[in-house]
């Protein structure tokens, strides 16, 4: 199974519910296909966490007219939606957000320029993605697993982020028909 066969699950609106958007960015870095991961400033909403690129979708606007945007405002890449080559299941986030993931890939982007939300911007080889000890299931006390994705020394990104790096993962890099949205968060992600 590959992006353009998913069937991709939508969560339905609901009173309360926000809407937000990430972008995971495939592109060429120092000759290794990657994807974007971004370390969240030290301040403000989410401080310090892994993330990826992304945010609120603002009135209107589509899930991927706010990829789009907030990819160009965060990181500074200039994208178009002839870049898109699809999405993933929505995540419904304990923070109340449905979070829309879109796949794009770039071709010579250049060098991001973060702004002020952004502490700095990684760039994860496909390959290392594809490992296979990379997901890792930690048990918790009450008898749940949290899922931590393990792409580096001090680089354990959990759900949702994680979810949504495990589901690309999964589904455009090894094939496999994965869902994540009843994947636990920690209770440091519920605002």
């Amino acid at each position: 199974m590959r992006l353009r066969e998913f069937d991709v699950r939508v969560v339905a609106d609901s009173p309360g519910m926000r809407r937000a958007t990430v972008v995971l960015c495939v592109l060429e870095h120092d000759g290794r296909l990657c994807v974007i991961v971004i370390k969240r400033a030290y301040r403000g909403r989410n401080a310090g966490q892994w993330a990826l690129p992304g945010g609120r979708v603002d009135g209107d606007e589509t899930a991927v007219a706010a990829g789009l945007r907030e990819v160009r405002e965060e990181i500074g890449f200039d994208i178009s939606e002839g870049d898109v080559l699809g999405r993933l299941d929505d995540f419904p986030a304990a923070s109340g957000f449905a979070i829309t993931p879109i796949v794009v890939a770039l071709d010579d982007p250049g060098a991001p320029t973060p702004n002020h939300e952004v502490h700095r911007v990684h760039f994860v080889p496909l390959d290392r993605l594809a490992a296979d000890d990379v997901p890792h299931w930690a048990d918790q006390p009450d008898g749940h697993r949290l899922l931590q994705m393990r792409l580096g020394p001090e680089m354990t990104i959990h759900a949702p982020t994680g979810a949504m790096l495990l589901q690309f993962r999964d589904v455009v890099l090894l094939g496999r028909d994965t869902r994540v949205a009843d994947l636990r968060q920690p209770d440091w992600t519920h605002h």
